[in-house]
């Protein structure tokens, strides 16, 4: 065991592989339980990377769009190992969540008419809009630091709720707001709030608060125009590919063109991208019912990865009108193009951000639009709970009251009692099944 004032012996990139493969199979909870868990085997555990380091680098994962957790895991890999660990290590995290999502979606799709099927569903979905009510007050707590920031969330809510206004054109508004805010009024849009605990302050780590960056992280134009023209030729290739495959414009390349512009809006994380997932996918483009769009949601739940793994669900089920081969291919595609964006971030951007330390000049904008996020947030759980209450429609006679007092249950286990969300959902999937047995 290395002291504490000792710094541990160099990674091997063998060694990280094996980590990042494990991660991805254990990295429940959502991207507070994800980063959480990297926290404490990064930093409190291995001292692969020190606290400040760590937290340098999720501040800028957060003011990026997409999946933050995953995010951070790519910048942790390529800061210890170039280009090749950000990559593995942003891959490996997402990889086991598609395998398990494409065969949980199969057996959805192929057997979800069955009794037990139908009753698991039924005690999931209450736990799921649980679950994103909670996460709109967790988030609405550690961001709503004031008047106007309670405003923006309202009129974000209001916006999507009452005049169907689309997703983009509230985060770019938000985005515009906080950019002139931050110049006006800066004490305002002052971003807030720590995302990860806390270790000893005084632990060596391989990555130190005074380790110089290695010379991968350091910026040159000539690295960042290769990282560039790869990973966009890369994107062009296959969706170019997917033109010829398909004669033109079908599935396949819709998807890829659909979740390329829905991986740049998914601001605030996965939660904040599903309205705009709603409105194309189920609204637009008729890729899945609304049933099946909570039904992804709790299957994203249970899984291990990132949530926003929901888009290979999405993907899954839109091709599944073909046919099985033609559902996995659309997994695949959803999942490609929505995380291809993500590993460009972190190797155009991590040069920058190891070279400035601290000095991003996107905090005002980011913290508008997590205002808004708040009340994007509340908006989808009142949807989500208004299809699990008064699954007939809100018209309709009929009201699910034992739904209702399970999402109230649910809700009050995650905010009173901290209950881990796992134990939840299977406690809610233990509730379904016996109902159907009564």
């Amino acid at each position: 065991m290395t002291s504490p004032t000792e710094a541990p012996a160099t990674v091997s990139f063998r060694e990280a592989l094996k980590f990042w493969w494990r991660l991805g199979w254990i990295s429940f909870g959502g991207p507070a339980g994800q980063i959480a868990l990297m926290h404490t085997e990064l930093v409190e555990r291995r001292r692969w990377i020190s606290e400040k380091r760590f937290l340098h680098a999720l501040n800028y994962c957060m003011v990026l769009p997409g999946p933050e957790a995953q995010q951070l895991a790519t910048y942790i890999g390529w800061l210890m190992h170039g280009t090749r660990g950000g990559i593995t290590a942003g891959a490996l995290f997402v990889l086991p969540s598609l395998i398990i999502i494409a065969g949980l979606a199969w057996v959805y799709l192929a057997f979800g008419h069955l009794p037990a099927i139908t009753a698991i569903l039924w005690g999931i979905k209450p736990a799921v809009v649980a679950i994103v009510l909670a996460a709109a007050w967790r988030i609405g707590k550690r961001s709503l630091k004031n008047g106007w920031l309670w405003a923006i969330a309202g009129l974000s809510f209001a916006c999507l709720t009452f005049l169907h206004l689309p997703f983009p054109g509230i985060v770019l508004a938000a985005a515009g707001i906080g950019a002139l805010g931050g110049r006006m009024r800066p004490g305002i849009f002052t971003a807030g709030g720590d995302h990860a605990g806390k270790s000893a302050p005084h632990a060596a780590a391989l990555i130190d608060d005074d380790t110089p960056a290695p010379a991968h992280a350091r910026h040159t134009h000539t690295g960042l125009l290769r990282h560039l023209v790869v990973g966009l030729g890369l994107g062009i290739v296959v969706l170019t590919g997917l033109l010829v495959l398909e004669d033109g414009i079908g599935l396949l390349s819709r998807l890829g063109i659909f979740f390329t512009q829905a991986a740049l809006l998914t601001f605030g994380g996965a939660y904040a991208v599903l309205p705009y997932l709603y409105q194309a996918a189920v609204m637009q483009y008729g890729w899945l019912t609304a049933g099946q769009m909570m039904d992804g949601l709790a299957l994203g739940e249970t899984t291990p990865g990132p949530l926003i793994m929901i888009v290979a669900f999405v993907g899954f089920v839109a091709g599944w009108s073909v046919d099985p081969l033609m559902a996995v291919a659309g997994a695949c595609v959803a999942t490609f193009f929505t995380f291809l964006p993500s590993f460009l971030f972190i190797l155009i951007g991590g040069p920058l951000v190891e070279a400035t330390h601290n000095n991003l000049r996107l905090t005002a904008p980011l913290t508008a639009i997590t205002a808004a996020v708040v009340g994007v947030i509340l908006n989808l759980a009142l949807f989500f709970a208004s299809h699990v209450v008064w699954p007939a429609g809100v018209q309709a006679s009929g009201t699910d009251i034992p739904a209702l007092l399970l999402i109230v249950a649910s809700l009050v286990a995650l905010l009173r009692f901290e209950v881990n969300v796992i134990r939840l959902i299977a406690a809610c999937t233990v509730i379904g099944l016996i109902r159907s047995l009564l």
